[in-house]
Formats: C-alpha cells, structure tokens, sequence
C-alpha cells in the first residue's frame, strides 16, 4: 500500500478539507483527490463523506484511520530513530496544549529546543483542556500540555510545573482598594467563567467545592472561550474573574488588573504532560519530554 496515499488520506480526517490537506502537504487538489479515489479502489470502500462543507470519515473510514495513523507514525519514529543513530535529531513532532501553557509557557520552550535541534519540526495546536486530551487520545498529537487532570482510560497525566490563579478585577473596582473579601462575596459581583472543558474553570470548579461553595452560587454573566477575552471584559469593568497569574501578569504590573485575595483560599494548580498509554514515543518526542523536565 502507498504510504503517501495513507498520509493524505490522514491529513484530510485532521483538516476536514481536500484544499487544507493539499496546503500541508504541497500537493495540488487533483492529485489529493486522485490518492483518496485510488485508496478507495483498493479497499473497495468509500472513505469520505462530505456534511455542511466540511470532510468527513465514513464509519469504515474512521476505523481505517487509526491504522493509517499509527503506520504513518511509525515510518516517521523509524526515521526518526536513524537520525538519532547518525547524531541527528530530526522529524516532526505535534503537540497540544491547553490556553495557559499553550501561550505562556511552550512557546519559549520550543523556541529553545528548536535552537538546539535545528533539524526539528514542531507544531503547536491550542485548544481546550478537554480538546487537548482528545487529540492526544486519538493519536492526532504525539504530546499534549493541560492546567487540569482527571481519570482518563487512554492517558497519563505527568506533573510538570504549576500556577496560581487569581480573582482579578478592573482598577477602578471597590475589590481594588480592600484587596482582600470574604468568600462569600464572591457570589454578590458580576462573574465572568471560562467555557466548560477549560482546565481552569475545572480548577476553579474543584477548589471551591473543596471549601463548601459551588460555581452555581456565582453570578455568573458569561461563559467565554478566550483567556484574552476574560481580561478584556474584567479590564472594562463587565465582571471580575479568576485567571492564571501567568496570564494577568503585565497588567498586574502596568496596573491595570489588580488581584484581591479571598480570605482562607488560594488556587494552586499543576500542569501536566499528557501522553496516550501504550505509546512509544519517538526519540523526538523523547527527547523534547527530557527539555521540558529540565526546565522545570
């Protein structure tokens, strides 16, 4: 079988389009589509549906996709493990990350690494927590990075450095000037909450229960997909929200976010690697796991 066809074939599952698939990997549509029409022909099956503009698996295509994954995958690490002989390290390597470590703190991890491994490919794909953790599980990433854990039968969850969260509100807010409140009055301000599968609203959503109060008692005035979003409307005085220090930190100094203390409660919290169980990293990957171990 043509291991081309396989790797266009898994390209077109990950962007859900002919055109984005041709893009990635320099190919012209007719040709994109001449692989998928011979893959077809050899398997007998149909593969691909198109559902409101966007391309999507047959139910037989979904199952062939994870072997067409893992072969691709493996052809990349045996590269991979020839260069590492040679004394190279070379290869793609794709990873997945959460808001906060996603733009906080890889970034400048990569841009290291690359630094020292030249002949590295890395890719870096934000999403939710719960996002992250899928594409990591259905082997669409090699690595991910989340601000949140919890029992997944597909992944390890490996702690590697932490954050604090804090309620921040606008300058100009009474909070500003006491500096610190009382738990309950948090229920009594406008609330502004991260979406459901971010990691820090499952922390924020833990450590309150773990002191008697619920995200229910909020007052919550929106639910918002972007950390950046959450400063704005805080900033504009919308609401005041609970946000990763590392996220907050230059208008914390600029002044323009102040953080108040909430007597009796802090929010610590981890981040953590995640990795599928039962996978071999490649020495790539092994090797990037190592960078970050060591610079936390």
């Amino acid at each position: 079988m043509d291991l081309k066809r396989m790797e266009v074939f898994c390209k077109i599952i990950e962007l859900k389009s002919f055109t984005r698939a041709g893009e990635a990997l320099s190919l012209a549509q007719p040709t994109v589509s001449e692989h998928i029409r011979a893959l077809e022909n050899m398997l007998g099956e149909k593969l691909l549906d198109r559902f409101k503009g966007e391309i999507l698996p047959t139910p037989v295509g979904r199952l062939f996709y994870k072997y067409a994954k893992n072969i691709i995958q493996m052809r990349d690490e045996a590269f991979q493990a020839v260069e590492q002989f040679r004394g190279k390290l070379e290869g793609q390597l794709n990873l997945a990350a959460s808001t906060i470590p996603g733009t906080y703190i890889l970034p400048k991890l990569i841009g290291e690494f690359k630094a020292a491994h030249p002949g590295s490919q890395i890719a870096l794909h934000i999403s939710d927590t719960i996002g992250t953790a899928e594409a990591v599980a259905e082997g669409r990433v090699d690595l991910g990075m989340v601000g949140a854990k919890w029992g997944h039968p597909k992944l390890t969850f490996e702690e590697i450095g932490s954050d604090e969260l804090l309620l921040t509100v606008s300058s100009s807010h009474s909070w500003a000037q006491a500096r610190i409140i009382e738990p309950l009055d948090l229920a009594q301000e406008p609330f502004l909450l991260r979406e459901a599968g971010s990691g820090t609203r499952m922390v924020i959503k833990q450590i309150l229960e773990d002191h008697g109060l619920s995200i229910r008692s909020l007052n919550v005035i929106a639910e918002i997909g972007s950390t950046d979003s959450v400063k704005q409307g805080v900033k504009d005085g919308i609401g005041v929200s609970i946000l990763s220090a590392l996220a907050v930190s230059d208008e914390l100094c600029r002044g323009t976010l102040v953080s108040v203390e909430i007597r009796g409660i802090s929010f610590q919290r981890s981040f953590y690697l995640i990795k599928r169980k039962n996978r071999q990293a490649s020495p790539l990957c092994s090797a990037f796991i190592d960078h970050l171990r060591e610079r936390n």
